[in-house]
């Protein structure tokens, strides 16, 4: 496959990392007006780093757009010339619509919306993907890149925002949440290193668990509490304090921000 990413910042070259560790591209281009802070990728034979977008544009067949939203309208209204019906454009872009993309550059093009997240870079990524009817022949090629990179889950577009809070955002829910069990384990007597240890391996294996078994999260919670024990005593005091409350609080917060966004773009 060959593929561009234009606007290669965190996002963009987390998903670069990612494909580059799979194995599965042909030429790999990548864009960024200070191409400088790619130069670690300079070396892989696969790479081209530029600050031509359209170089880029033409020498591939897949585009993936990680720009800031608020460079995307320019960037599409520039290089709109540059697409061809032979191109699948893929949409990282929180909140811009399939719809508005069609507005600027044509209705003819094959154009897919991903939500991917930075654990894209470890090839552990929660990527849900929606596209337009021009794209229902080439949703194949965006679901056999992410899949390369994790899991991928095909929805509405009405989903998509609701999705970007899960997944996207959700990497520094889970984040915060390790980092407040590292900080608990510190207080209980390991050291920080042990601590963070502990904190992400058992997250890892909580996750891995559901994963396995397609269980729901309360199974599982039950093999582990006992009637009078420790670990009931520890549930109830989190949710006494709001754990779960506050995490839906937070997440809803978090959508309804995407939602303004999205009502002023």
């Amino acid at each position: 496959m060959k593929i561009a990413i234009i606007g290669v910042g965190n996002l963009g070259l987390s998903i670069a990392k990612g494909l580059l560790s799979s194995n599965s591209i042909t030429s790999l281009y990548l864009t960024k007006r200070d191409t400088s802070k790619l130069k670690d990728l300079e070396s892989n034979t696969s790479v081209v780093i530029t600050s031509n977008n359209a170089l880029a544009i033409q020498h591939s067949d897949i585009i993936i757009f990680a720009v800031q939203p608020n460079h995307f309208t320019d960037i599409l209204e520039h290089h709109k010339n540059h697409f061809t019906q032979n191109h699948t454009l893929i949409s990282t872009i929180t909140g811009f619509s399939i719809e508005k993309i069609e507005n600027i550059i044509g209705h003819q093009h094959a154009i897919i919306r991903a939500m991917p997240n930075t654990a894209i870079a470890v090839g552990k990524s929660m990527t849900c993907i929606c596209n337009n009817e021009k794209s229902e022949l080439k949703i194949n090629d965006a679901i056999k890149i992410f899949n390369q990179l994790g899991t991928t889950l095909v929805i509405p577009e009405k989903q998509m925002q609701a999705a970007t809070v899960v997944c996207a955002s959700g990497i520094a829910f889970w984040m915060r949440m390790i980092r407040a069990s590292t900080q608990a384990a510190i207080q209980l007597g390991f050291d920080a290193k042990e601590a963070q240890k502990l904190a992400m391996h058992t997250a890892e294996g909580a996750a891995n668990l559901l994963i396995s078994t397609n269980n729901h999260p309360e199974q599982e919670i039950d093999k582990v509490t006992t009637p009078k024990g420790c670990t009931i005593e520890g549930l109830n005091e989190m949710e006494h304090q709001g754990l779960s409350s506050s995490l839906i609080r937070g997440m809803v917060a978090s959508y309804n921000k995407i939602e303004g966004i999205k009502k002023l773009s």
